[in-house]
Parts: C-alpha cells; sequence; structure tokens
C-alpha cells in the first residue's frame, strides 16, 4: 500500500464515490464505463476493499437498498486520504502482456497457432480501440476532459499494440 494506506484500487473507488452514493455492483459499472479501457478492476477486488474503506473511515454504508443492496459514500476523511493518494508519486507500471510472452516463446510454437492468436488479438484490439474513441468522445461531450484525456491512454495502447502485432507478423 501506499503512504496513505490506500492502494490504487481503494483509490480508485474512492475517487468514484466522489460522483455520489453507490454499491458495489453500481461501483463495478462506474469502474468499467469509466476505468476499465486502461484500468482493471475485479468484483472480488470491489468488494474487498469496501469493507476495508469502511473500517478506515473512509466510507460508509448507507441505507440497504433492494436485495439488500447497500450504498457507499465517501466521508471527509475518505476524500482527504484520496487526495493524499494523489499527491503521491504514482509509481511505476508493470507490463505483462500474454500474447507477447506467448511470442517470445513463438519457436516452440506453430505457425498456424501463432496465427490465430495474433489474428484473434488484433480483432481485440481494433474494437478496444473504437470503444475508447468512443468513450473519449462521449466524455469530452459531458465536459470531462480529464476522464478523456485518460482514455486517450487507452486510444494510445490499443494503436501501438495493432502497430506492433503487424510488424510482429511480418517478421
Amino acid at each position: 500500500m501506499a503512504e496513505t494506506g490506500v492502494n490504487p484500487t481503494a483509490a480508485a473507488l474512492l475517487g468514484l464515490l466522489h460522483d455520489g452514493p453507490m454499491t458495489g455492483g453500481q461501483l463495478m459499472a462506474a469502474a468499467q464505463k469509466r476505468l476499465g479501457a486502461y484500468w482493471s478492476m475485479t468484483r472480488s477486488q470491489v468488494y474487498r476493499e469496501l469493507p476495508a474503506l469502511a473500517d478506515a473511515g473512509y466510507v460508509k454504508l448507507g441505507r440497504p437498498g433492494p436485495r439488500a443492496s447497500q450504498p457507499y459514500s465517501i466521508t471527509p476523511a475518505g476524500k482527504r486520504a484520496f487526495a493524499r493518494w494523489l499527491s503521491e508519486e504514482p509509481g511505476r507500471e508493470t507490463v505483462r502482456n500474454p500474447l507477447a510472452l506467448r511470442v517470445a516463446f513463438g519457436k516452440h510454437q506453430g505457425v498456424g497457432a501463432l496465427k490465430s492468436a495474433y489474428d484473434q488479438a488484433t480483432e481485440y484490439h481494433n474494437s478496444a480501440l473504437n470503444q475508447a474513441r468512443e468513450a473519449a468522445k462521449e466524455l469530452r461531450r459531458d465536459g470531462d476532459e480529464h476522464a478523456a484525456a485518460a482514455l486517450e491512454f487507452a486510444v494510445g495502447y490499443h494503436r501501438a499494440a495493432l502497430s506492433w502485432l503487424k510488424g510482429a507478423q511480418a517478421g
């Protein structure tokens, strides 16, 4: 955990809760829509972090809603912790690409298996690129330039991946 005791997943949840109270399911949907193009978050991570954030006094539980869903809202302490987290050094990213790992051992695979993997990856990156572009446009229309700028990272990433795929297949 960072100096604040808030890890990136917890910080992302606190950031999303600045928009208002949300249940775990609503947080997952918001995270997927707003962050999913460049930051993965699993349901188990969300449901593990929420009680920890509540124990730390960073979020509070609201009244149970339909099907016993409970909304969480950020507390003043949570806003301060989030602000401290934002002021910390972001740290280094970790690159983990399952296709690049397989390509590294390409001499042990058949040509057909590699071609299939390249084709699947190309299809995925083309689709993800289009989705990220559209999401960035939508955020700009809504006036959220910062969130749109973050999505431009995903646009650049998918463009770079497609360029790499083209070169890797040619080589």
